[in-house]
Order: structure tokens, then sequence, then C-alpha cells
């Protein structure tokens, strides 16, 4: 067996366009998570579905990637990324997301019909056994389509099969998935990570009334309890912005938490919380402590914060958190 991930992650979901005012980048969650892991030395494998042009290259005979898929394919490539995940399609385009800025933050406008709407489960299937990841990382969004979401789900009974831990950034976007399909993925996550509004938006969902995210971390330990028994969640990280972070274990418990960062230096905030979710999945496959996984994954992410887009464009910006997890290893030119 080719277990080239059994120390690595495997990320399902939207690779996609950002589409901000100045120019268009490559994005999406999975996809920002995947570039961190491999800029910090870790093993990652998307999986993920992009779109071909419907006219031939001239030449060629066949259809070439679209625009969309060319900016993904080339972020890949200087991550030095494996694309034997990657799948396409004939008949949809590679994902849009219109970014909207405004004092700092942001909204995201998420076109409908895309090729990561209809992940095919079954080469998915055979990379998840063949691979052997440790970790298998997905989200909510790229579950909207009733195609995707059922490949994510089945490749999830699997990973459950296998003994892979299943990483659940949810990630929530308004109106794009039903609360079954968010009750689907809780209950089949072993971690749950997710920011103060979407453990609001919980418990007044799936919980006894409304709480403020905000307030003492262990005073939060009594509802993140009944949550976590609820749908089987073994820990849960929450980030809170300026607040810190704090992480709870399957009973409630408060495990470990941490002030935010006074020192933040704001460009812009996408992609901060998938910088997080990379870090905090690199430093427990290199077997930090957890109170330091969690301390260089709110660093990380607020140093995401001082650049513009969701990856900074210079290597350099890697060097410091390479040798914080004890890897100095470099990313393709």
């Amino acid at each position: 067996m080719d277990a080239q991930l059994q120390s690595g992650v495997m990320l399902v979901g939207e690779a996609l366009v950002d589409e901000f005012a100045e120019q268009p980048v490559a994005g999406g969650a999975p996809l920002n998570v995947a570039r961190s892991l491999a800029a910090l030395g870790l093993p990652a494998l998307l999986v993920s579905r992009l779109g071909l042009q419907q006219r031939q290259l001239p030449g060629t005979g066949s259809s070439g990637a679209d625009a969309g898929a060319r900016l993904v394919l080339a972020s890949m490539r200087r991550f030095a990324l494996s694309e034997q995940g990657l799948q396409f399609d004939a008949h949809h385009a590679t994902g849009r997301v219109s970014v909207v800025e405004e004092g700092g933050s942001h909204a995201f406008l998420i076109h409908p019909e895309a090729a990561w709407d209809h992940l095919d489960e079954l080469p998915a299937q055979a990379l998840l056994h063949s691979q052997a990841p440790a970790v298998l990382y997905f989200g909510s969004l790229a579950q909207r389509a009733s195609a995707s979401r059922l490949s994510i789900q089945g490749l999830l009974r699997t990973a459950k099969e296998r003994g892979c831990l299943r990483y659940l950034d949810l990630n929530l976007r308004e109106g794009q998935v039903s609360l079954d399909v968010i009750a689907e993925s809780l209950a089949e996550a072993d971690w749950l990570k997710l920011n103060d509004a979407e453990l609001a938006q919980l418990q007044r969902s799936f919980g006894t009334g409304t709480l403020d995210p905000l307030q003492p971390a262990a005073q939060l330990q009594r509802p993140v309890a009944a949550l976590a028994r609820r749908f089987g969640v073994q820990r849960l990280i929450l980030t809170r912005g300026a607040a810190g972070y704090a992480c709870f274990g399957a009973d409630g418990t408060l495990l470990a938490e941490g002030p935010g960062r006074q020192d933040l230096t704001l460009v812009d905030t996408v992609g901060a919380g998938d910088a997080f979710s990379a870090m905090a999945l690199a430093a427990h496959l290199r077997q930090l402590p957890l109170a330091q996984a969690l301390s260089l994954a709110n660093g990380y992410a607020a140093a995401l914060c001082g650049q513009r887009g969701p990856v900074p464009e210079s290597d350099s910006f890697f060097q410091p958190w390479r040798e914080a997890l004890g890897h100095a290893g470099a990313i393709a030119a």
C-alpha cells in the first residue's frame, strides 16, 4: 500500500477563485489549509473538482482547464501539492466567490453550480484507501449540493472505519447548507473547529437557547458538553478573535485556552480561520502538546491577518513557523 499520508492530511471540498476587487486569487478553505500544511512541511492531499473549458484548445484534441482551474493549479504547484486528488468537470466551471470588503471585515457572495458541487466519490475513496491519511479534513460548504454531500459523507464513513481522525472546520456560510447537513456533519466529526458566531448559531439551533460565546471560556463548559454529547464530538476548538481561543474535551472540560493577540497588524482576515486549522493540525501531527499547538495556531493565524489574501506571497513568511514545528524545509519555488 502506498501510505504517503500516514503522517499527513487529506482535505476534501471546495477549491475556487476568490474574486477580490484588485485581482482574483485561488482560495477555498480546504485549499487554503492544504497550502499552509505544505508550506509548514506536512504532507497534504487536496480532493476537489475543477472546471474545463467548454471549447477545445487548438491542436490538443481535448478541453483544457478553465481560467479558474489554471489559477488554482498554479497556486498548488507553487506549494508542490499533489494533483492526484483533482477531478475535472466538462459541464461545470471552477467555483467563484466574490469577496466584498468593508472596514477590515469581509463578506462572501458564493456563486452557485460550481464544479466542486459534483465531486465523484469513487476516485476519492480509492485515494483514501491507498494514501491512508492520519486526518481527513472537511467542511460544510462543499456539501451544499447532493452529489458532493453524498460523496463526502461516504468518505467520512470510510475514514471512521479506518481509524482516521475526522476534522470538521465548520465554516458556515449563510444560506448555503441546511440544518440537516450541519447536523450530519457534526455527527461525523471527531474534532470540531468553529468560531464564536458559529458556536452561538449551533446553540440556537441545537441547544437550549442563546449564549454569549465571548464570556470566560470556563463558563462555556456546560453548553459545549451538551453539544459534544449530542453529536459525539471528541474535541471542540473555539476561536474568538480578540477574545482568544479555547479547546474543550468530549465532556466539556476546558483543556486549554489563550488570549487574543494584541500586537495584530490587520490587513484582512480572509483565511485566518483556515490558518488556525492548518497550524493546529500540523502541530498535532508533530505531536506537540495541546497548549503549545493552539498557541502556535493562534500566532500563525494572527500573522496571516497582516498579509493580503488567504496565503502569503513570500516563502519567508513561513520560515519561523516551520522552525517552530522543527521543520526548516522550503516550499517549491
